[in-house]
């Protein structure tokens, strides 16, 4: 009896060292991460006259930090400016397994107000703030995209940042909630062939809003959350090990 018992231990330490043996380690999710706009077309222009492409440059390097440390991998698109094309962003995004675009937001000419700023008249709102995600129903994984960006969302949220219910006047709602619209026809979106995001980080056309997304620590803390929304709906690929005992 005492034979019977050796032996079937044995063979279950066999197939245990057979299975780390065989076994891929778990392979980190690679993440594109787009810095919208570019240096000659810089986007939206704040409250106080500064481009977007900045804003969406200086929030993008945290999120890469953050995602670098959650043993994502990051394949950084545009953090230079020089990328002129849309259709460039999702061709250098190929081969991902997740592409988030990160921009921060406007509002329409018929909602802004003028004030002066360092002896110049700028423009300004008093009634959007909050931020915003975008997915595109013309996505290749639309499911993917919608249970990324609703992570997304959520941890923004218990992290303390709010959505803006504005785009309910222009888009459908995915998961509004958590800040989630449809936008079919962003490029960005549906040109992919992988699961795609945009982040509207929040409104630089906001006077108060403009100094809290300028702001290096919040900048660092909706990252994190970011980071986390990310990693939490992208689990690590594992590749099957061969269980054939020999």
């Amino acid at each position: 009896m005492l034979q019977v018992f050796a032996s079937r231990s044995d063979l279950i330490i066999k197939i245990v060292l057979l299975l780390f043996s065989n076994a891929a380690f778990a392979e980190p999710a690679l993440i594109a991460l787009d810095v919208g706009h570019d240096l000659e077309n810089t986007g939206a222009i704040s409250a106080r006259g500064l481009p977007e492409f900045g804003f969406n440059r200086s929030l993008a390097a945290h999120v890469s930090e953050a995602l670098k440390n959650r043993q994502l991998n990051v394949r950084e698109i545009n953090f230079d400016g020089k990328i002129t094309h849309l259709a460039d962003r999702p061709a250098q995004a190929a081969g991902s397994d997740f592409f988030i675009s990160i921009h921060h937001d406007s509002i329409s000419e018929e909602y802004l107000q003028h004030w002066i700023w360092n002896g110049e008249v700028q423009s300004h709102t008093e009634d959007k703030r909050g931020f915003g995600i975008f997915i595109s129903s013309n996505n290749p994984d639309l499911q993917t995209s919608l249970s990324c960006a609703s992570s997304i969302g959520r941890m923004l949220r218990q992290a303390g940042f709010q959505p803006t219910p504005w785009h309910r006047r222009k888009h459908p709602e995915a998961d509004a909630e958590n800040g989630v619209w449809f936008f079919d026809n962003l490029l960005v979106l549906y040109r992919t062939t992988l699961p795609a995001v945009l982040l509207e980080a929040g409104v630089i056309k906001h006077r108060e809003e403009e100094l809290e997304l300028i702001d290096p620590q919040r900048q660092a803390r909706m990252a994190e959350a970011l980071a986390t929304g990310i990693a939490a709906c992208l689990p690590a690929k594992i590749d099957q090990p061969n269980l054939a005992v020999r």
